[in-house]
This record gives structure tokens, sequence and C-alpha cells, in this order.
């Protein structure tokens, strides 16, 4: 049996490492299967990872927070008040739905598939595509704003982040490369990449309240299911920031060499 104190330690781990690594191009889930390869650490519980998800959701909506208002506001003028100047926010949302419900379909039709897929094996392979697409990109300045998102790069995004319910295949990784590569600026495939990214984690929470209700462990593990997930807010939110400073600076070539390096271990030692 373990203590109390490893217990704790055990999942304030696994919180910070699924918060770190949720917004930077490395693969949260493929980490995961790795940690639970390499250290032999396993969550008890169904709802584990949907709480930490969704400490990273309110991390991402922290940061977004006002984009989200601005986005709210002028979608509700636009449509209400006929406020053609909220024309641009109000179709940047249409946008946004239509990519949350590529992958919403696709993810739910090919859900059992994917989940066969959470491997060792296919991690590493995975990391290193993701560090080949982040190598394509590096040095990529696009030129679209906000306003110049168009139906089809939304619904190319959409597939893109529908690519990335394989683990070792960064959400935020695929969905950026798939952006800068259709010509967006950075600030914009960032923001619409983590746009995005709320109502997708949102509707994984909203699948998992049945676990979280039912989960056999909750009663036992509430205290480290609580600190994983606050450890996951704080994690993901620095994270972010970090990151979103690093894809300023365009020096996404580091976190392509991280993949390759991972990657080609995983593929030779596990």
């Amino acid at each position: 049996m373990e203590s109390e104190l490893l217990t704790l330690l055990k999942y304030i781990f696994l919180g910070l490492l699924q918060g770190f690594t949720e917004p930077i191009p490395i693969s949260s889930s493929g980490h995961i299967v790795l940690a639970r390869e390499i250290l032999g650490i396993k969550a008890e519980g169904l709802s584990f990872e949907a709480l930490v998800n969704f400490g990273s959701l309110i991390a991402v909506i922290i940061i977004y927070f006002n984009d989200i208002v601005r986005l709210g506001k002028n979608g509700f003028n636009y449509v209400f008040k006929k406020d053609e100047a909220a024309k641009g926010d109000f179709i940047f949302i249409i946008l946004l739905l239509i990519a949350t419900f590529i992958t919403g379909i696709i993810g739910i039709i090919l859900e059992e598939r994917i989940s066969s897929l959470s491997t060792t094996t296919v991690v590493g392979i995975t990391l290193l595509i993701t560090g080949i697409a982040l190598w394509i990109i590096r040095n990529l300045r696009g030129r679209k704003s906000d306003k110049q998102v168009t139906l089809k790069d939304a619904i190319i995004v959409g597939l893109a982040q529908t690519v990335a319910l394989i683990p070792g295949i960064s959400r935020s990784g695929a969905t950026i490369v798939a952006a800068m590569l259709l010509g967006m600026k950075q600030e914009t495939a960032l923001r619409f990449s983590f746009l995005l990214y709320i109502p997708v984690s949102l509707g994984v929470g909203l699948l998992s309240i049945d676990e979280i209700v039912n989960d056999e462990y909750f009663d036992t593990l509430w205290i480290p299911y609580l600190l994983a997930f606050l450890s996951s807010i704080i994690a993901t939110y620095f994270a972010l920031k970090w990151f979103m400073n690093i894809m300023a600076r365009g020096n996404l070539k580091y976190f392509a060499f991280y993949c390759f390096v991972v990657g080609v271990l995983v593929v030779l030692f596990l």
C-alpha cells in the first residue's frame, strides 16, 4: 500500500505534468502515457483525467478572458443589435464552433480506435511526427489576422485537432502548425488554437460527468484529486504564458528538438 504522502506526491506530479504539457506542443496525453510506463505511475479512478483537464481549461479561460468577453459581447451585439462593426467577431465565433463540431463528431466516431493507440511505441512515433511538423513551421510568419480567417481555415484546423486525439500528437502543436501553414499570424494562430480548446474541453468535461459522479475512488482520494486539479491550473497558466513568449520570439525549433530526442529514445528503448 502506498503511504498517504506518496499518494499525494503522485497526484500532484501528474497534475503538474498534465498542466505543463497541455498548452505547449509536446503532447500532454503522450507524456501521461510515458509517465505511467517509465515511472509506473497510474491515477486510480476514471474521473482523474477529466478533473486535471478541467484545471487546464480554467487556466486557459483566465489567460484569454478578455478575448472571450469581447467575442461574447460582439457576438451578442451582431445578432441582437445588428451591429455591423461586430460582424468580424461573430464570424470568428462561428468558425470556432465549426472547427469544434468537426473534432467532436470524428472524435466520437473514432473514440474506441483512438483509445487503443495509447502505447509507448505509438507515442514515440507520433512525437517524431510532431517534431517534424514543428520544424517545418519554425520560421513561418503569417499575415492573416482574426478577421481574415476563412471557413476553409476553420475546417482544416478542426481536422488537425482531430488528429491530435492520437497520443503523442500535440493538440496545441497540431492546431498551431495547421493555422500557420494556412498563413495566420502567430498571435492569431495561438488565439484560434486556445479558444478552440475551450469548447472541446468543456465537451469532454460534460461527457465525463457520469464518470465523476460514479467514481468509486472519489471519497477516499478527493484530497489528492483536489491537489492535482490545483496543480494543473497553476502549471497550465505559467506554461501557456511561457509558450506565448516563445511563439513571439519564433523559437519553436526547441520544441521540435525535444520531440525528436524523446521520440527517438522512446522508440529505441521502450
